[in-house]
């Protein structure tokens, strides 16, 4: 009999387009779409709130895996944001935790699990574009993440008869869960720093859960029917950290082409420049409210510290400060370019009035409308006053 058994979660997020368009998707890849929920295992007070995206429930198949035939079951979340999430689940019987280790890297024969997932969101992609609002123009890779659920109770320590704590266990096979972490074969090769950097972050609720987080992959142990509800809480930061990454793409890109354009000296080019900048600001503050409102965790404390540690590991403030420091650059590109463009409508308007007032003159001095000079100078000084209220109506005057 196996000493571990469970399933390994692979996630895998993809910014498909700007947004996504109100209307529920019915039916996805022949399968009908449903509204995924989760509640909460652990006691605490119910006033819950979980953002709710669509779900889409694929059929089934087998492959041959590490260790023999295996069923991968698959998902397909659709959210708001523009982003999907396709889930898979692998299910595992082991003896160690290092023959665990292969299905970081998931291989079917020739073909490999990335591979089939590239292909199923671009047939993904192809689908949902009539639900798209501004479709990105590539599929970009996905934001992958690994999970290795094992199922409680944990096997109690030799010459024992009890169930060993979660904590225990991790302090006793510390060096082999940061191998598995790391996908490292040989945990004897791995210093104790980095063992103690890959386990650093983990938390336990009772003395039979646990969960340990790291950068590229995660080691939850529990009772089956209680995974979901963190294996949720870990999608929802692996797709926040995949909408940081494609924002912070687009303000690159911005950023780029704004700078291109700062040298050009035609008003248009300012005016379009403006537009753009406008076009952008308006994107980051929808990006933001709607980040906000998936990121929502009350009633469960809990599961708002598995949200923090896995943010932490993942870094999504550092991702949010730069982008905040790159929309700032944007303010002040908005402003200097704003700031630019009323000083040239202003310098056209003077200049105007000068060869306005200048032609007024010299009107007055030839003898051919010495008869009609009061009529051209009235002429003139309506075409001055119409220029000032025009400059007042922009804002470029008064």
């Amino acid at each position: 009999m196996a000493r571990y058994s469970g399933e390994v979660v692979y996630l895998y997020a993809y910014d498909v387009a700007y947004e996504m368009a109100r209307a529920p998707v019915r039916e996805l890849l022949g399968q009908p779409a449903g509204q995924f929920s989760v509640d909460p295992s652990k006691h605490a007070p119910r006033q819950l709130f979980f953002y709710k995206p669509q779900i889409v429930r694929l059929p089934p198949v087998e492959r041959l895996g590490p260790h023999g035939a295996v069923r991968l079951d698959r998902s397909v979340k659709v959210l708001q944001v523009g982003a999907v999430s396709i889930t898979v689940r692998v299910p595992f019987a082991v003896d160690r935790l290092e023959d665990l280790v292969p299905y970081h890297d998931l291989r079917f024969g020739k073909d490999t699990l990335n591979e089939e997932i590239v292909r199923l969101a671009e047939d993904l992609q192809k689908e949902l574009a009539p639900y798209c609002i501004r479709p990105a123009k590539q599929l970009l890779e996905a934001e992958a993440y690994t999970i290795f659920c094992i199922q409680g109770p944990l096997p109690p320590p030799a010459g024992q008869e009890l169930p060993a704590s979660a904590e225990t266990w991790l302090q006793e096979y510390r060096r082999s869960i940061a191998a598995l972490l790391t996908q490292e074969a040989e945990a004897v090769h791995l210093s104790d720093q980095e063992v103690l950097e890959s386990t650093g972050r983990y938390l336990s609720y009772y003395d039979r859960d646990l969960a340990v987080v790291d950068w590229d992959a995660a080691l939850l142990v529990d009772q089956p029917q209680y995974f979901d509800e963190t294996l949720y809480i870990l999608e929802l930061a692996n797709l926040h950290l995949a909408e940081l990454k494609a924002y912070d793409r687009y303000l690159d890109e911005a950023l780029d082409h704004s700078y291109r354009d700062l040298g050009r000296s035609r008003l248009r080019s300012s005016r379009e420049m403006l537009r753009e900048l406008r076009v952008i600001r308006v994107d980051l503050a929808r990006f933001n409210d709607e980040m906000s409102n998936i990121g929502k965790f009350f009633g469960d404390w809990h599961l708002a510290r598995v949200y923090e540690c896995v943010a932490g590991r993942f870094h999504l403030q550092d991702w949010q400060k730069a982008m905040d420091e790159k929309l700032r650059t944007l303010d002040d590109l908005y402003e200097m370019l704003q700031s630019d463009l009323n000083n040239r409508w202003m310098m056209i308007l003077e200049v105007t009035i000068v060869v306005l007032f200048v032609l007024d003159i010299a009107l007055l001095f030839l003898g051919k409308y010495a008869g009609r000079e009061n009529g051209v100078r009235n002429r003139v000084i309506g075409l001055v006053l119409g220029a000032l209220g025009v400059a007042r109506q922009r804002g470029f005057y008064g």
